[in-house]
């Protein structure tokens, strides 16, 4: 079970970062994304896809302990609601994500760099171990 917490932590964190400096270089994706939401078939799609990655994250690792791993966990359990939400609410979910995205567009994008620092810290024995 350890080495796919390890895999997952690499995943994520590279993930992450790969997100956050892409959102850091041009902003105007995120906007654009939220406007995508407005089309129906994009957000079945990208329920779609948040459900199946949400699933197969918990499925393979849903580990509650107080350390880097129960981020990876947290992680697939938000992408499952935030894709169910998406599938069965869609307007309302939409209006949601738009609100946390202007009100926390800063902090979101400093969450996702030191979560992806530190998943990738944990996962490659940096800074933390």
């Amino acid at each position: 079970m350890e080495n796919i917490s390890l895999f997952l932590a690499k995943f994520w964190g590279w993930y992450l970062i790969i997100f956050f400096f892409i959102l850091s270089f041009n902003p105007k994706r995120i906007v654009q994304i939220i406007k995508d939401l407005e089309d129906q078939k994009f957000v079945i799609l990208i329920s779609f896809l948040a459900i199946i990655i949400g699933l197969l994250n918990i499925l393979f690792h849903n580990i509650w302990e107080s350390d880097f791993r129960l981020i990876i966990t947290l992680i697939g359990w938000i992408a499952l609601l935030i894709g169910l939400a998406l599938f069965i609410f869609p307007k309302r979910t939409v209006k949601w994500l738009d609100f946390i995205n202007i009100k926390f567009v800063q902090v979101l994008y400093m969450l996702l760099f030191l979560t992806g620092i530190y998943l990738l810290s944990m996962a490659y024995g940096i800074v933390f171990n």
